[in-house]
């Protein structure tokens, strides 16, 4: 079964649905299964990508605003042309960093001891976005690895409808200062010349480098990438690095969440609360 094609099927007709029901300016990417691209409307006030709530407060924040600026890799292939000249990422309803910043930013959120505690923290953090983690490479150097959200002592990485957590040529990881410290390296996922799931060895990496702890937020409908974090927990060989590793789904963290931002979630992406078991 094909998970990630499947959401990706489900979004795109949620957020048709929405779209129309609230009159939203949007348009559809090419393809069999068009993701759905939302603009910024009533003098760039609102955007249908996100709840208004959670969008005035990323307008008034200039570090949240500034990741709203984060071009669309695929926009001009894949999309329209649109009246400000290029599409931006967290314009999609398949964006996961859209998803986080319409949690995160949300206000009630930052102060919802239970929403925090999910996450292994204190309520009062304040979040920030696109994190440079600098995961030290031999010879003191560092990486450009980009963390989605840093909270406190908590690293987060956001998925919805990626494909997977890429893969990367073993030397490549090779390079790391403390790959060899942190991993069994004959256990990691892997084939004859790369290692699976880059993407959560870098941000085991940094969770190391920085002393933090580091959680996995995915959707339940995704068991592929649970599967595929959970082959990378178990080859950590730090006692206390691998007790700070995570997983949270959004329909966990939804239980938590304000009654409209629930609504919100289950209406456009069809994510249901559901209590931790």
């Amino acid at each position: 079964m094909n998970f990630a094609s499947n959401l990706r099927g489900e979004l795109s007709a949620r957020a048709q649905r929405y779209a129309r029901s609230q009159g939203l300016p949007h348009c559809l990417s090419y393809g069999e299964m068009p993701a759905v691209c939302f603009v910024p409307h009533d003098n760039e006030a609102r955007h249908g990508n996100f709840m208004p709530e959670s969008y005035r407060a990323i307008l008034s924040n200039p570090a949240w605003r500034q990741r709203l600026s984060k071009v669309h890799t695929l926009g001009r292939r894949s999309l329209p042309k649109t009246e400000r000249g290029r599409w931006m990422e967290l314009d999609s309803c398949n964006s996961s960093d859209a998803l986080l910043m319409n949690v995160f930013c949300h206000p009630r959120v930052s102060r919802s001891a239970t929403a925090f505690a999910l996450l292994g923290l204190e309520a009062g953090g304040a979040p920030y976005f696109g994190y440079r983690a600098k995961v030290p490479l031999g010879g003191g150097r560092s990486d450009r690895t980009e963390v989605d959200m840093r909270v406190g002592n908590l690293l987060v990485e956001a998925k919805l409808t990626e494909a997977d957590f890429q893969r990367a040529h073993k030397k490549v990881l090779c390079n790391y200062r403390d790959f060899l410290d942190v991993f069994d390296e004959e256990l990691l996922p892997q084939t004859e010349g790369h290692y699976l799931s880059y993407q959560l060895l870098r941000n085991v990496l940094a969770a190391h480098a920085l002393q933090c702890s580091f959680c996995v937020l995915l959707d339940a409908r995704r068991p592929d990438l649970a599967d595929a974090w959970y082959a990378v927990m178990r080859c950590v060989k730090p006692v206390g690095l691998r007790t700070a590793l995570r997983v949270l789904t959004w329909q966990e963290l939804a239980q938590a969440l304000p009654p409209k931002l629930q609504d919100f979630l289950a209406i456009k992406y069809g994510i249901i609360a559901k209590v931790r078991g």
